[in-house]
């Protein structure tokens, strides 16, 4: 296995409760993030999401995609929501949200993960800063994507 720690940063000049609404709604990234072909519920959790799973498919520009569970283990509402990963990917990503002004909100995205599929820990020593360019595309797409759909309104 190899691990990756990536820390992803988003100054969104929108309020927390519309970017917060977003990014927890995750059945519907596929709507506005590039990248991310499907997302999906396929188990319930609490009213406040604790205890969901849910599977995700990825695909940005290295011709693979990735597939993976995702089940959501806690969740501090408008501050925080952290995952653990499991399938193609294993480890925990964490959400973070700050209101940094009236209308600007920081977004902070830890994913610590692990690579379960063989080839790519096979060409991992070669592939390494690849696979963290492949991650950067693919979240720099989800920004932009959420800038335009927090533009465009409700």
């Amino acid at each position: 296995m190899s691990r990756y720690d990536f820390v992803t940063v988003w100054d969104l000049e929108f309020e927390l409760p519309d970017v917060w609404t977003l990014i927890e709604q995750a059945d519907d990234w596929p709507a506005w993030w590039p990248g991310v072909l499907e997302s999906r519920e396929i188990k319930p959790g609490d009213p406040n999401g604790i205890g969901s799973i849910r599977r995700t498919t990825w695909k940005s520009a290295l011709p693979y995609k990735l597939t993976f569970d995702s089940e959501t283990i806690r969740v501090e509402k408008f501050r925080e929501i952290e995952i653990r990963a499991f399938g193609e990917l294993t480890g925990r990503g964490l959400w973070h949200f700050e209101q940094i002004q009236d209308r600007r909100t920081r977004v902070q995205y830890d994913w610590q993960v692990t690579t379960d599929k063989a080839w790519m820990n096979l060409v991992a020593p070669l592939a390494r800063p690849l696979f963290r360019w492949n991650h950067d595309i693919i979240m720099r797409r989800g920004e932009a994507g959420i800038r335009r759909r927090l533009a465009s309104g409700p």
